[in-house]
């Protein structure tokens, strides 16, 4: 599991300060319009239920950045296990998730610390070389 990360001012979250559900929505949103463009990583999304997908990746978002969301889908280890994911795929998923926080002027120190923690995940998450 993803920790929280709170912003240094009184208790107000990332969450709060880039708009809420509504604003980590349209990130996703973007985001998975960039993904699913990218042929280096659209192969991994064949088949998938992209509803369920946002959903859960509005949850872990949310949660990284310190909302009242839990993330509830599988851990990240099993939910990615068998995938072949290579540590270059990983970085364009990066790649595509600070560019779609970029597209909502979400300020630099708050997609820092997201980048920071989803680089955490990044050995659950990395299955092949």
């Amino acid at each position: 599991m993803v920790d929280q990360t709170q912003a240094g001012t009184a208790g107000d979250s990332d969450y709060d300060a880039v708009g809420g559900g509504p604003a980590v929505a349209s990130v996703v949103d973007l985001f998975y319009t960039r993904v699913l463009a990218d042929p280096q990583l659209s192969g991994y999304f064949t088949n998938s239920d992209l509803v369920r997908l946002k959903r859960h990746q509005v949850q872990l978002v949310s949660q990284v950045m310190g909302g009242p969301v839990t993330y509830e889908g599988q851990e990240l280890a099993d939910a990615h296990k068998g995938r072949g994911i290579t540590g270059g795929d990983f970085g364009k998923v990066v790649v595509h998730l600070v560019s779609a926080l970029e597209a909502h002027e979400v300020p630099d120190d708050i997609i820092g610390r997201v980048v920071k923690a989803l680089g955490a995940t990044q050995d659950d998450i990395v299955t092949a070389n």
